[in-house]
This record gives structure tokens, C-alpha cells and sequence, in this order.
């Protein structure tokens, strides 16, 4: 099947091709193809967007520890069965090898490979799951009227790591990483108001302000990302980012670790607003709509 796209031009970054997917299958084909190894910032507005965490079996519960105590980083929105590598979430079924556009890759906490494809690296005992990511929010940001700006090099925000740790959870810790969007000072109020209404999209904002109150030394230099656009009577807005736990796991020194690449996310069906449609199980009966009252 070809996949839909629509025309117009793309945001630049590496691998892009010139047409946009429609929809997020229509993204997912193409990235599975080969044909899309680009970020996903900027694209398919209102459409839930995901970070990507793949752990060993005897390391998930620990994780998945991490992100309860840690949930402004790390909105848990869904995990696979052990050695499962299809994610199975309302309409969404893909599978995590292929429908990222890029990854990263660790074993024994050393980052060894950046691939676009992980199926060689798939292991039998493989838990995924799929974080909240704040792309999420930049569509019903750029629909209030909220400015969302890129560096002509990226489609993503630039991203920090800050002094702040998080909370904990077994062989994990490390800390918090956020991302940043330089908002016009008259729509601060408004920015953070819209994203309060997406927790699957890392919520509110952290900090507002002063980028050294999160010990971050250089706004101009990101540690992923791109550089910062910021314009006369912005004001720089910090939100968690779901690169937190890139830094937690290498400390965990497990046999291997997955993430996604910073900026190149998973994609799902359903919209922010609507979220994901509830799953029936085959043969199960099918709840008739309820008649209105006369």
C-alpha cells in the first residue's frame, strides 16, 4: 500500500523527504520503508507523539517504578508483553523496530549504535514502552496562537539537562532533562494553560525564566538539539522532556538498553484530545448505544 501524504514543505532536518504523511500509519509506513529517518517535531498537529524506552525483562519493573515516581517526564501511555515488539494501543498496532524514524542503542551503559532499524538488536526478554512526549501540545499551542519556533536546521526544540534530580527508583536515577520554547511574554499565561490539559504530553511547564535556576549555564547551547530561536520579548519555558530517561539507564549498566533519538518519535493514531479508542476483545459483545430518553 502507498502511503498518504500530503503536499507542501516538510521541516527541514536530515532524511525528510518533500511531502508530508497525512496521517500517522501514512508516517509509520514510510519510516518502516526506509523512506522517513527524520524528527517528528512539527508534524501531524494534534496527534499523540511518544518517547520510546525498550529495557531488558528483569530491568522493566524498575522502570516502570521510575516513571510512576517520576510521571512530569515520564507519562507511561503503553508497554508491550515481554519479547513482544508490536505496540497494541486503540487503533495503533506497529511495530518498535521499524516505525521510529531513529534510535539509540546501549549495551552495559556505553551508547554503541544510532540506527534507523532495530531489529538486530531486538532481544527475546525486550520490554517497550512508549512515554508522552511534548510535541503532543505544539498543535493546540500553534492553534490558541501560541508561537511554536524551530531553528531552520531542526524540526525539535532545543533540549537541557539540568542539576535537578529526579525521584529514584532501583538501579535508576539521573536527572531531570528538559526541553525549552521561547514564548512571547503576553502568551506565557496562555502556554501554560493549554499544556496543563496534556499530562501525556509532560503537562505544565517546570520553570519559567531564569535558565540558571535549572543550572543551565548557556541557553544558546543545548546538550540535544538545536540552538534556541528566541525573539525579542520572549521569555524561555522549560518543560520536562522524555530524554530523562536516557540518562537514568546507562547508570543501570544492563546487558542493552533502547531509546528513541532525541526529536524522532513514535506516532500514534488518536489525537491528543480524543486519546486512544478503548479496545474490545474479539468476540466480546459490542455495548449498544444508549437510547435518549423521550
Amino acid at each position: 500500500m502507498t502511503a498518504a501524504v500530503r503536499p507542501g514543505p516538510a521541516p527541514s532536518g536530515d532524511g525528510l523527504p518533500g511531502d508530508v504523511p497525512a496521517t500517522p500509519a501514512a508516517l509509520r509506513r514510510l519510516v518502516a520503508d526506509g523512506r522517513w529517518t527524520g524528527p517528528t517535531a512539527g508534524l501531524l498537529d494534534g496527534y499523540q507523539q511518544a518517547n520510546l524506552v525498550i529495557v531488558p525483562r528483569d530491568l522493566a519493573f524498575d522502570f516502570l517504578l521510575y516513571c510512576t515516581r517520576n510521571p512530569a517526564p515520564c507519562p507511561v501511555l503503553a508497554v508491550t508483553e515481554p519479547g513482544d515488539p508490536v505496540v497494541r494501543l486503540g487503533t495503533t498496532v506497529a511495530d518498535l523496530r521499524t516505525d521510529l524514524p531513529r534510535y539509540r542503542v546501549w549495551h552495559n551503559g556505553e551508547l554503541t549504535a544510532e540506527p534507523h532499524d532495530i531489529t538486530t538488536h531486538w532481544r527475546a526478554d525486550a520490554v517497550g514502552f512508549l512515554l508522552g512526549c511534548s510535541h503532543t501540545f505544539e498543535g493546540p499551542l500553534r492553534a490558541a496562537g501560541v508561537p511554536v519556533r524551530y531553528a531552520p536546521e531542526s524540526a525539535a526544540p532545543p533540549v537541557y539537562i539540568t542539576d535537578m534530580a529526579t525521584r529514584p527508583a532501583g538501579r535508576l536515577s539521573g536527572p531531570l532533562v528538559v526541553s525549552m520554547r521561547a514564548i512571547p511574554a503576553r502568551l506565557v499565561a496562555r502556554a501554560v494553560e493549554i499544556t496543563a490539559r496534556y499530562p501525556a504530553g509532560h503537562g505544565a511547564p517546570v520553570h519559567i525564566g531564569d535558565p540558571a535556576t535549572l543550572g543551565i549555564a548557556d541557553l544558546a547551547r543545548p546538550d540535544f538539539g538545536p540552538s534556541p530561536v528566541v525573539e525579542e520579548g520572549d521569555v524561555p519555558v522549560f518543560w520536562a522532556c522524555g530524554v530523562t530517561p536516557q540518562l537514568a539507564l546507562p547508570a543501570a549498566r544492563a546487558p542493552y538498553t533502547i531509546a528513541h533519538y532525541p526529536g524522532h518519535m513514535f506516532v500514534f493514531d488518536h489525537t491528543v484530545d480524543a486519546g486512544p479508542e478503548p479496545e474490545v476483545p474479539d468476540g466480546a459483545p459490542r455495548r449498544a448505544p444508549r437510547r435518549a430518553p423521550r
